[in-house]
Order: structure tokens, then C-alpha cells, then sequence
């Protein structure tokens, strides 16, 4: 719909709930997965960060598979008629988002086979096919397949003394089909691509070779030049996939028998955990029953075939696996390509970013790292100060926060919230060590949190072991704040250090995400701290907070007043401004308060690295906002708030969207940031993102999106790079 066409509208006149103004959830997620893809084909990324995205890109949609798609087709099994808020049943959204996600593979299997895997070869990664082998190199992988993989293997045949087999989640396959050299019958059979090898079979040094390049445009027109570079070309890795090696040498796996054909499939199965949490006496049993039912898989949601695959057995799958023909996406090309993240491990400097160590915060540099812990409590209790990772140093800031508070004397209680962190973190090892040193410690951990179920359930066991206070959560409510609270005793009187932040507590994505966070000891937000962890771990009803925004119980309102106020300058003649930085905008509510807000004459720009369900540039509705998404190398994850209030700034940080789920159905924090000087940095990290023509891209009315390009003449002014040259100093 091309909204620019339209003639203005009276606002007053205008229904707000009108499906016109309001994208499909699924289909903005998808397009946000194609600025990913894009970084795969941007020439401007490193040839092996463009693998990572190409790989980023695949299991993002894996995930999407499981859980949206898996909800949208029980949506269509029991036959739900509610319509979305843009106005589509669930077979329209089936429809249109299976349309849209064949158009993408298409994309990336073409630039994968046509464009990377040639630049890959010309840089000396051989990602070669079975047929692009030497004798030699044939001979040598023979020996491998006896030695390494043919004891692995397990085919089974598919006839009436042998069921058809289950094929689990993600698995990749091969369907084989043979003919009996008696009989003439031809049978079937199914050959697991087993997960427990390498995707990926790598030459010896010795085997390497340097006699194939692919054409690619270049290489076409400057055939001589490489067939003399070649000989000198350095060669980092050589190697075919897997399930191409398993391929050629079924006649091991059915020998005596004729193969007529070999040909890969994938398949995704519903991954969602459904747990019935009032009725469970046990939370953390019920989540290892549901784990279990994952493991061994729901129903079926998609199935990637090869394009080559006769439709005989396409049709197999099919009935099989009872699917509906939109669920079958053809693939030409190598199935699977989530595992392309193994290419970043090579020793390749040069194809990848330059790497980045995360800086130690300048007032943090100046205490020792032998200097009594108390000296880190003195540094909060003198200023608030901010943290922005990965620009910043993680293990210097919250991990030594952690730790100090572990070992410090004066420290009587820790308490903090764990949503997503790692087994080996060094913030478990703190909270262990100061329960040993007798600190009363309590840890709430999301039992619930996807796909990290089974890591939080062992997490929790070992600290309840290690003597600590764990909590689950509550029912009905996922946990998904990030605090930690500090009590410690100075001088006969008790202080509370808080960490508010808007990421994990995890060292490892602390280095992948962008996130904020904050140090402080003002009273109010201790005082808030503690009202929040006794309503997590008792049965306090806390209804109203201090400072901080807390959901369910007080964010939404409060965000709405926050728009409201910037309506109501306006209207008195001042400024109205408005900029949120979230992962996404799902809430209609939230929308329709934007709207209205656009209608009075407030300026709003919007930072939304994923989902974004509203419609910018609307005449008469939203032609005073604007929506940018930043993709680089690091995933934009901070959630960063600010209102204008008649030029005295509302800023605040914190773990929520403005999705349904953040405001209503999770425990969510949002703090308001008091210290001037944090929030004049904040307000520069806006102004820098939204100043970006590298790695921003302009949202359009239909929900499509344009990447920035620098004017002619004009630098490139990245975001993630300007944020680093700032923290190097």
C-alpha cells in the first residue's frame, strides 16, 4: 500500500485499531532476518564474517520455524479464526510468510553457491564437492569414511517390516533409494547424517589443493592472471561436506544392492515447551518433562528438500511427516547452512573484523586490581556510573562487582536475577565463594527461558547445593530483568549497590551484544531492589515503586504518561520529542500511543533492531516518526528510553520491549537515569546511531527497509565503529 498516495486525513477522524496501520509480526521479523542475510552479501563485510551472517541467518530462521511458525500451524489446527492486528487469519499468515521465506532461501543458497563459495576458494578455503576431488585425495577420504564414519552410521530401510523412522529436530538426512539386482524392486531407505561428527571433512596439508578455482565475475575476466596467482595462493583449508562423503560410499552401508539415487532432506519439528505451571507441584520437574517431549519433538513444521529430489519421494515425506505442501522449501544447494559458523574458527585473520578487546572503564582503571574490594563500593557510592558493552570490558565492571561484593567484609546479602549465563561463568564461582563466606545469597533463575531450559536447571542445582537461596520465578510470568542488589553494612549503617542492565548476565554474548548498564547506591533504587526481590521470592504484593518502572506492574502506564507529557508540551507550544531504542514494537497499545502522539506534532524517532509492527510516514498518523534498525557485527540488544519532558530529559534504561509479552507477562525492570552526565551519554549514543549511513537501514510505510549509503564524497559514519574508536579513547 503505498500510504504516501493517500489524501490527509482529519487525525480525529482516523480509527487507530484499523488493521491498515499495523504489520504483520512474522513478516517484519522476516524482513529483519534479511538485513542479516544482506551482511552476508555486503562485499563490504569480511569474506568469513559474511559466512557467520550466512550462518547467523539460517539458524535464526531454524528458530523461527519452531516457534512461530509451530504456533501459527496449532493456531490453524484448532481452527482459531482471531484475526491479527494487521488483519490476517492464521492460514493468510502461513501463507504469506512461507512466500516470503521461500523468496529468501532462493536468495541465499544462490549467493552462497554462485558468489561465496567461489570468493572462498579464491582467498584458499577449498569448500569443495566430492566430484572436484583427485584420486588421491578420493583414496585418502575412503580410508577416512571406513575408519571415522561408517561405524557411526545406521540406515534404515523403509518397507512393511520396517517402519517409516522418526527423523528428529534439525536433523539432515539422506534418502536413498535402491534397487534389488534380483527382483528389480526399488526400496527406500533413510540415512542419519550424524550430529556427534563434523559437518565438515578437512583435507591433510599434504592433500590441499591448488588446482580449482570456481569462475566468479572477477576470475572470468582475469583468467590468466589466476592461473599464475594460483600456484602462490595460500591455502588455510580444504575439504567437502559431510553427508557428500556418506553419499559416495553408500555401497558400504547397502552393498549388494544397486543405488539409484541419493538425496538430502532436513526437517524442523515444534520446539515450544508447553507447561501447565498452576498445576505443577514441581516447576523445576515440569520443565525437564517438557524438555524430554522436545527432545523427542513435535509435530512436524518444515521439511528442506533437495531440489533434485524426485517427487515420489517428496510426496513420501510428505505423508509421512504429515505436512502440507507450503511446508516443503526447495533448496538448491547445500542444505543445513547454520553450520558455516565453523569457518570462522580458521586461522584467517585477514577475512575477518580486527578483533576487539572490550576497554576497562577509565574511573575502574584507576583501582588496582589488589586494592581492597572496598574501593570499587566507594567509586558507586561517590557517582552513578555506566557501563556499555561490548565497548566496555564485562569481566572488569559487573564480574568484579560480583566479586567484590563476595569477598568484601562488609557485604551482608547478595541477591540478582539470572535469565540466560554459562555453567563455567565467573559470576556463579562469586556467588558460590560468598556463600561459603557465610553472605546470605539468593538467585532467581528462569527456569523458562528458552532453549536454555536444561543449562538453568543444572545451574540451579549446583548453586542450591553450594548453599544458596534459588528461586524459580513466578507461574505465569517469565523473569526477564537483569539486577543485582548489594547489601553491605558501613559505618552502623546498611547502603544497597545496585546493577540495573538491559543484557545477560553472560560473559560470552557480554563480548557479541550491545548492552547498557548501570552502578548506583541511591537509596530509592536499593529501597526498589528490595521490594522487587520480596516479590519474587515471597508472596509481597508491591504495587507501586519508587523509581523504577517495574512489569507487570507499573511500565505500561507509566510509558503512556511519558508519551502523554510529551503531547501535552506540544500542545502548550514547546517541544516534543521523543526517541526509544528496544529490539522491537509488537504492542499495539504502544503503537496507537505513538500514533497519537505523531498526530499532536511529536518528533519520534525510533531505533527497533527487529520486529516493528508500526507504519512510519503514514499521512495523518505517523508522519512524524521515524524507524531505523542497526545490523553490524554485534547484535544491537540495549533498550535505551528518552523523552524530551520541555527540554528537562526522562532517560532511563532496562530490560523490556515495548512488546505484549514485556509489558504484561514478564517481570521486567526499567530504571530512569538521574546522573546528568550519564544521561548526556546516552543522548550521544542515540544521536550517534541515528546520525548512521553505514549500518542503518530507513524503514518504508509497507514494512520494507533501505540501507543508508554515505553521500558522495561523504565518510562512512558506522555506529559500532564510532563506539569503539569512543571507548578506546
Amino acid at each position: 500500500m503505498n500510504f504516501s498516495q493517500l489524501p490527509t486525513t482529519n487525525p480525529s477522524e482516523i480509527d487507530l485499531s484499523d488493521p491498515q496501520y499495523y504489520l504483520s509480526r512474522e513478516l517484519t521479523w522476516l524482513e529483519f532476518n534479511a538485513r542479516v542475510l544482506h551482511e552476508a552479501m555486503d562485499d563490504r563485510t569480511p569474506l568469513l564474517e559474511r559466512l557467520k551472517f550466512m550462518s547467523i541467518f539460517s539458524s535464526n530462521l531454524d528458530e523461527f520455524f519452531m516457534v512461530r511458525i509451530a504456533a501459527i500451524s496449532q493456531q490453524i489446527e484448532a481452527k482459531v479464526s482471531r484475526l491479527t492486528p494487521d488483519g490476517r487469519t492464521p492460514n493468510e499468515q502461513l501463507a504469506a510468510t512461507s512466500q516470503r521465506v521461500q523468496q529468501l532461501i532462493t536468495q541465499q543458497h544462490q549467493h552462497f553457491e554462485t558468489v561465496l563459495r567461489p570468493a572462498a576458494i579464491e582467498r584458499g578455503i577449498y569448500l569443495l564437492d566430492y566430484f572436484d576431488l583427485n584420486q588421491e585425495q578420493c583414496s585418502y577420504l575412503q580410508t577416512y569414511f571406513e575408519e571415522q564414519i561408517f561405524p557411526v552410521l545406521t540406515p534404515l530401510a523403509v518397507d512393511p517390516g520396517h517402519p517409516f523412522p522418526y527423523i528428529s529436530n534439525l536433523s539432515l538426512n539422506l534418502a536413498v533409494v535402491i534397487k534389488h539386482p534380483d527382483t528389480g524392486e526399488e526400496l527406500f531407505a533413510r540415512v542419519k547424517v550424524p550430529k556427534v561428527l563434523p559437518r565438515f571433512i578437512s583435507l591433510p596439508k599434504e592433500l590441499q589443493v591448488v588446482d580449482i578455482v570456481r569462475p566468479t565475475e572477477n576470475s572470468l575476466k582475469q583468467n590468466k592472471k589466476d592461473k599464475k596467482e594460483k600456484k602462490d595462493r595460500r591455502q588455510i583449508w580444504t575439504g567437502i561436506p559431510l553427508e557428500q562423503l556418506i553419499a559416495h560410499n553408500l555401497e558400504s552401508l547397502f552393498p549388494g544392492m544397486n543405488i539409484q539415487g541419493c538425496f538430502t532432506f532436513r526437517v524442523t519439528r515444534n520446539a515450544d515447551i508447553s507447561v501447565a505451571e498452576d498445576e505443577a507441584d514441581d516447576l523445576l520437574q515440569a520443565i525437564e518433562d517438557g524438555l524430554q517431549q522436545r527432545r523427542k519433538g513435535g509435530s512436524t513444521v518444515r521439511i528442506e528438500v533437495d531440489s533434485a529430489m524426485p517427487e515420489q519421494i517428496r510426496r513420501m515425506l510428505q505423508e509421512e511427516l504429515e505436512v502440507n505442501l507450503q511446508d516443503i522449501y526447495e533448496v538448491d544447494g547445500m542444505l543445513g547452512l547454520g553450520d558455516l559458523m565453523y569457518f570462522l574458527s580458521l586461522p584467517a585473520p585477514e577475512l575477518k573484523d580486527p578483533p576487539w578487546n572490550a576497554i576497562v572503564p577509565a574511573q575502574l582503571r584507576r583501582l588496582k586490581a589488589t586494592e581492597d574490594s572496598g574501593n570499587f563500593f566507594n567509586l558507586i557510592a561517590q557517582k552513578d556510573f555506566l557501563v556499555h558493552h561490548p565497548y566496555q570490558s564485562f569481566t572488569d565492571t559487573v564480574e568484579r562487582f560480583i566479586n567484590c561484593a563476595a569477598n568484601d567484609s562488609k557485604v551482608l546479602a547478595i541477591k540478582m536475577t539470572l535469565y540466560r549465563t554459562t555453567g563455567d561463568s565467573h559470576i556463579l564461582k562469586a556467588l558460590i565463594k560468598a556463600a561459603e563466606n557465610g553472605k546470605q545469597v539468593s538467585v532467581l533463575i528462569e527456569l523458562k527461558a528458552r532453549f536454555d531450559e536444561q543449562n538453568n536447571i543444572n545451574l540451579a542445582r549446583m548453586l542450591e547445593q553450594a548453599g544458596i537461596h534459588v528461586v524459580y520465578g513466578l507461574v505465569g510470568l517469565k523473569t526477564h530483568t537483569k539486577v543485582v542488589l548489594v547489601v553491605r553494612r558501613e559505618d552502623e549503617k546498611i547502603r544497597r549497590y545496585v546493577h540495573i542492565g538491559t543484557g545477560n548476565y553472560n560473559a560470552k554474548t557480554s563480548k557479541l551484544y550491545t548492552d547498557v548498564g548501570l552502578f548506583s547506591c541511591r537509596p530509592e533504587l536499593g529501597a526498589d531492589l528490595t521490594d522487587l526481590f520480596n516479590y519474587l521470592t515471597g508472596y509481597s504484593q508491591q504495587r507501586s515503586y519508587r523509581k523504577l518502572l517495574v512489569s507487570p506492574v507499573n511500565t505500561r502506564e507509566l510509558f503512556d504518561r511519558l508519551i502523554q507529557q510529551e503531547i501535552e508540551h506540544v500542545q502548550s507550544g514547546k517541544t516534543g520529542r521523543i526517541v526509544a531504542k528496544m529490539n522491537a514494537l509488537i504492542d499495539t497499545k504502544m503503537i496507537a500511543s505513538l500514533y497519537r502522539a505523531s498526530q499532536a506534532g511529536v518528533s519520534i524517532d525510533l531505533i527497533i533492531r527487529g520486529m516493528c509492527c508500526l507504519r512510519p510516514g503514514v499521512p495523518g498518523v505517523s508522519e512524524n516518526i521515524r524507524v531505523i534498525s542497526i545490523i553490524g557485527r554485534f547484535l544491537e540488544h540495549s533498550r535505551i528510553y528518552y523523552f524530551n519532558n520541555g527540554g528537562e530529559a526522562n532517560v532511563f534504561i532496562g530490560s523490556a520491549d515495548w512488546m505484549t509479552r514485556n509489558l504484561d507477562r514478564r517481570v521486567e525492570v526499567i530504571t530512569p537515569i538521574e546522573d546528568p552526565d550519564i544521561a548526556k551519554d546516552l543522548q550521544e549514543i542515540l544521536g550517534i546511531m541515528l546520525a548512521d549511513n553505514r549500518q542503518a537501514w530507513d524503514m518504508q510505510s509497507d514494512g520494507s527497509y533501505i540501507q543508508r549509503r554515505p553521500e558522495a564524497g561523504a565518510a562512512e559514519e558506522s555506529t559500532q565503529r564510532i563506539l569503539m574508536e569512543m571507548a578506546a579513547g
